[in-house]
């Protein structure tokens, strides 16, 4: 004999409409994804994808520990110092340390760690932002990011097999354009005082941003004078260590997808048929300069230099009035 218990029915019933829905979410979204692989685009960046990370893969195991030299060289500057030795020397296997001596705690609590798990951290660090802003790329533009990987491949791979801080900065100019003002700022100014090359992405950041990043970078520079005897030193290795041509600074383009990728006609300038107006419009400029300035300091010249040091201050973000 069979009991028919109500709740027990209820219960069941509930449990199977929730598997049904369950299961009609997850062939939406299959349906969805193989619609997507018909487009030819798809195919081919997934395709120019999957090769990159086949050979990165198998370019990294077969360096195995020949690899980190770069970033062997930041934890045993900093284990140097904190030893109470010359991090700037290069000492037995390891290059000496490059950067600017006040930026030696930056990489204290990492370079704590053990190599063996400092050289982890580091490197699967850098792996997973990696695949994080190549996945926010591929999401918006498939086939441009897979383009771009693949243009930048090699220097990509430079820096993620010798540990070379390059990679870093590109992920943390990548971040300034989608923080708060104050921290995209920081970001810029930490690049821009280890490499200086990122300074050119200023630009790139939001008005405030760019005012709070020369702020930043002036407080650098007083570091930078604050530690003026190591700091000669730093200049000195800097210019006298033997390096090969530095193509791998070239994966600091990276930095700049997102703000293409955001940007409705990125290249406008690069088009043959804005160039006659972009001429006349300069050519304009300048004439109305000279023609100010020929009036000697009267008030037109006077209104022009009010009217750039608005157009400036506005550019970083600061409130002319």
């Amino acid at each position: 004999m069979v009991v028919d218990t109500p709740g027990i029915r209820t219960r069941g019933d509930a449990v199977a409409r929730r598997s049904r829905a369950h299961a009609g979410v997850w062939r939406r979204a299959i349906r969805r994804e193989v619609g997507r692989l018909r487009d030819p685009r798809r195919i081919v960046a997934i395709l120019i994808l999957g090769v990159i990370l086949g050979v990165f893969t198998a370019g990294l195991l077969a360096r195995g520990e020949a690899a980190g030299a770069d970033a062997r060289a930041y934890w045993a500057g900093v284990r140097i110092w904190l030893a109470g030795g010359d991090p700037y020397a290069a000492v037995g296997p390891f290059m000496p340390y490059v950067y600017a001596p006040w930026m030696l705690p930056l990489f204290l609590p990492w370079a704590l760690l053990p190599w063996d798990v400092a050289w982890f951290v580091w490197r699967g660090a850098t792996i997973l932002l990696l695949f994080w802003t190549a996945g926010w790329a591929y999401r918006r533009h498939p086939l441009a990011t897979a383009i771009a990987v693949l243009l930048l491949s090699f220097p990509i791979a430079a820096n993620v097999d010798t540990g070379n801080i390059n990679l870093i900065l590109a992920f943390m100019l990548w971040a300034a354009q989608v923080v708060r003002p104050p921290v995209a700022g920081l970001l810029w100014a930490l690049a821009t005082a280890m490499k200086w090359v990122p300074v050119v992405f200023l630009p790139l950041l939001a008005p405030k941003a760019r005012g709070w990043g020369v702020a930043w970078l002036a407080l650098a520079g007083v570091l930078t004078l604050a530690t003026l005897p190591a700091t000669l030193v730093q200049i000195e290795t800097v210019f006298a260590f033997p390096r090969p041509a530095r193509i791998d600074y070239l994966v600091l383009l990276w930095a700049a997808i997102p703000w293409i990728w955001n940007h409705p006609d990125p290249f406008w300038w690069a088009r043959p048929s804005r160039w006659p107006a972009m001429r006349t419009a300069a050519a304009a400029w300048v004439a109305a300069w000279r023609a100010r300035f020929r009036e000697g300091r009267g008030p037109a010249a006077r209104e022009a230099m009010r009217a750039s040091k608005r157009t400036l201050l506005a550019w970083f973000g600061v409130d002319p009035a």
